[in-house]
C-alpha cells in the first residue's frame, strides 16, 4: 500500500509515493514480549511493557507501551474523556526499571525486587488510546550491600515528556 503526498505549488504539483512503512518507521525491537515475561512477573492484564527498543546492561533500558482503548483501564478513567491513569504511567517505568535490575549485571531476581518508592514525580501532559508511551530507566546509585537501588524514570509521548520521577527498588526477602 501506498501513501501519495502530493503538494500543489502555483501550476506545478508533485507527489511522494513512498510506502508507508518506510514512511513511518516502527521502534526496533531488542527485547520481545516472550522475553520480557521471562524477566518480570507481570501478567495480563498488569504487565505494562510491550516492548524494550534499546538496553544497556545494568545501566538502562528503553521500553514501549502502545496504548490503546482496549487498555482495561479506560472504562472507568475516565468514560467521557479516557485517560490513562497516572498510577499506572508510574507502574509502566518500575516495570522497565525491572527490566533493568532484573539482571545478571545487577543482580536481581523476580522473587525478591519490589518497588519501593517514588519521589519528585510530575505528570506533564494526559496520555490517551493511541498514544505510543516511550519510557526510560537509568539506574542512577545501586547499593548491592543493602539491596537498594534508585533510578531516574521519563516517559514520554511524540517526544514531549508527559511523567518523570525517581524511582527506589528494593531487593531481598520478602
Amino acid at each position: 500500500m501506498f501513501v501519495t503526498n502530493c503538494a500543489s505549488t502555483g501550476n506545478d504539483s508533485t507527489c511522494d509515493e513512498t510506502p508507508i512503512e518506510l514512511k513511518y518507521p516502527a521502534f526496533p525491537t531488542v527485547m520481545g514480549i516472550d522475553q520480557i515475561r521471562e524477566i518480570l512477573p507481570h501478567r495480563f492484564p498488569f504487565l505494562l511493557v510491550d516492548r524494550v527498543v534499546e538496553y544497556n546492561p545494568g545501566v538502562s533500558a528503553v521500553a514501549i507501551k502502545n496504548v490503546t482503548i482496549n487498555d482495561n483501564f479506560f472504562p472507568g478513567h475516565f468514560p467521557e474523556r479516557p485517560i490513562m491513569p497516572g498510577v499506572l504511567m508510574v507502574e509502566a517505568m518500575a516495570q522497565v526499571g525491572g527490566v533493568v535490575m532484573l539482571q545478571p549485571e545487577v543482580g536481581g531476581s523476580k522473587e525478591n525486587f519490589f518497588f519501593a518508592g517514588i519521589d519528585k514525580v510530575r505528570f506533564r501532559k494526559p496520555v490517551v488510546a493511541g498514544d505510543t508511551l516511550v519510557m526510560r530507566m537509568t539506574l542512577v546509585k545501586l547499593q548491592k550491600r543493602f539491596g537498594i537501588a534508585k533510578m531516574e524514570g521519563k516517559a514520554y509521548v511524540g517526544g514531549e515528556v508527559v511523567c518523570e520521577g525517581e524511582f527506589l527498588m528494593a531487593m531481598g526477602s520478602e
